[in-house]
């Protein structure tokens, strides 16, 4: 996992070739008066979803993995809560076996470490990063842009 503030993404674009066009797009474009949807960058392995959710409690928020896309975070508007777990220290069984068509499961267990996320910060899970993001009061829009594992 990585938490960071979004003027210093430069330093994380190596970690995928993909990173720079999204941190780029991000910074030029207001994502804060889009519209709920889909923004694709480059077809399905670089896409942002806009999502103008109402924050949850922690205790109502499960964890959540993804196998084939890595997860980046950009709340927009109003501060965020995320829990995090290393999912190989996440102790029951996922909730229902893992939709490989949606590339989610969801996990009915706390998460063991909680951050907040402002506007103008980012973070970035991988598969191994079981995340409950969404955690609050109100509501926020925010950008979660999905960037495909495996390269061609």
């Amino acid at each position: 996992m990585v938490f960071a503030h979004l003027d210093d993404a430069e330093r994380y674009e190596s970690l995928h070739p993909l990173f720079h066009q999204l941190f780029e797009y991000v910074k030029t474009h207001d994502l804060s008066a889009a519209e709920p949807g889909r923004i694709t960058l480059d077809g399905e392995r670089l896409f942002i979803n806009i999502a103008h959710p109402e924050l949850r409690s922690a205790e109502n928020q499960k964890l959540e993995v993804h196998r084939r896309y890595i997860d980046v975070h950009f709340p927009l508007t109003g501060d965020e809560v995320c829990g995090i777990s290393r999912l190989a220290d996440v102790g029951v069984a996922s909730d229902a076996p893992f939709d490989e068509s949606g590339d989610f499961a969801l996990y009915s267990e706390p998460a063991q470490n909680y951050f907040t996320a402002r506007p103008g910060t980012f973070y970035i899970v991988w598969p191994e990063d079981a995340h409950a993001p969404i955690i609050g009061e109100g509501k926020i829009v925010k950008a979660i842009a999905k960037v495909l594992m495996e390269e061609p």
